[in-house]
């Protein structure tokens, strides 16, 4: 590690522990702070002493402060969730001090308005290493739902520098119960932002709501984005770890109706193993990539039918002026679509995920 990476470690601790001898600064000890209007903005996600060179100017923040080494509010970050109040009104700051925290997560769906802030996304980790077939106490299997290292059921949630991890064994194609989840995400109007989520098969459980993910580094093997969000990713790295083949989405688009899909925009593809772009789980799955650069690992068919042909009269998969080796669509199925401008524009920014109504950013 560098001199300059340990000088910023260094004046994050140090910052954030200063919050914590402030005590009139630090937790749900502090009732002040404004009620939220609705949105997400950079505020909520940068920590605290960003705002001014003095304490002055951070008054009236609900800040939490998580350090595994001791002299924060709480040990791990589970603690410091569970001091925020159910029914909670307030954005209340949970500062993530460098270290890999071994634990399991859940921000539960009464607790609204939670900002996860760390230093880095490479120094601050949350990790553990469930699969779908491990058991709980009570013997029962924890299937895919359970496996996840943390839990997003709760509105308004945004994590910057964060990394989420699921250090389970890697998946192989067919095998059963390695599904891994490093993140799950099911409240509404969610945003990350320089951040990593990391796992193999099922990594980053995008389950319901909508979700911004910018600048952020996913990887995996098998279907390492799934579920049925409808979610906007921007400039975002997707990274393949897999061994032969694999899958990058797969979304779950039951209906017509379904106001629901993932849209990748200016995204760069990486890694390694033979990868679909996408793959119908729901008989109307939506996926979109528009203007993202692939890497030659991409399969020149580009998207599966999930083994029922039926789904490619109903599955929505397009490209638009996408880029790199693998963008080559002269081996695609002949039920993708190659977009023309007017079927790509309402994919290509935040008004996808109508961001004009909870992201001011």
């Amino acid at each position: 590690m560098d001199g300059s990476v340990v000088g910023r470690r260094q004046k994050f601790y140090a910052a954030a522990l200063l919050l914590v001898a402030a005590g009139n600064l630090v937790g749900p000890r502090e009732a002040g702070g404004e009620q939220p209007n609705g949105f997400i903005s950079w505020d909520d996600m940068r920590p605290p002493w960003a705002f001014s060179g003095s304490s002055e100017g951070d008054k009236g923040l609900r800040v939490i402060v998580v350090s595994g080494e001791g002299g924060g509010d709480s040990r791990t970050v589970q603690g410091a969730v569970d001091l925020v109040s159910p029914g909670n009104q307030e954005r209340v700051k949970i500062v993530i001090l460098p270290g890999v925290y071994k634990e399991k997560v859940v921000v539960p769906i009464t607790k609204p308005y939670i900002s996860f802030i760390g230093n880095e996304s490479s120094e601050t980790v949350i990790s553990w290493h469930t699969r779908a077939s491990d058991r709980d106490t009570g013997g029962q299997v924890i299937g895919t739902l359970g496996s996840a290292t943390v839990a997003v059921e709760s509105d308004y949630f945004c994590a910057r520098g964060i990394t989420f991890e699921n250090t389970a064994p890697g998946a192989y194609p067919g095998a059963e119960g390695m599904q891994a989840v490093a993140l799950r995400v099911s409240g509404d109007k969610a945003m990350f932002f320089r951040c990593r989520v990391l796992g193999s098969q099922d990594t980053l459980f995008d389950q319901w709501g909508r979700h911004y993910f910018f600048d952020t580094y996913i990887q995996g093997s098998i279907d390492f984005i799934f579920g049925s969000a409808k979610s906007l990713y921007q400039a975002c790295t997707l990274h393949g770890v897999a061994t032969s083949y694999g899958a990058i989405a797969a979304s779950q688009r039951s209906s017509l109706e379904e106001d629901s899909g993932f849209s990748f925009l200016d995204c760069r593809l990486t890694g390694s193993g033979i990868l679909y772009l996408g793959r119908a789980w729901g008989m109307y799955a939506r996926v979109i990539y528009s203007y993202c650069l692939f890497e030659g690992i991409v399969n020149p068919e580009g998207w599966n039918d999930w083994g029922d042909p039926s789904r490619r009269r109903t599955a929505w998969f397009g490209e638009y002026k996408c880029r790199g080796e693998g963008a080559d669509k002269r081996g695609r199925v002949p039920w993708a679509r190659s977009l023309t401008y007017d079927e790509a524009r309402p994919f290509l920014d935040r008004s996808f995920i109508d961001g004009n109504q909870w992201l001011r950013l």
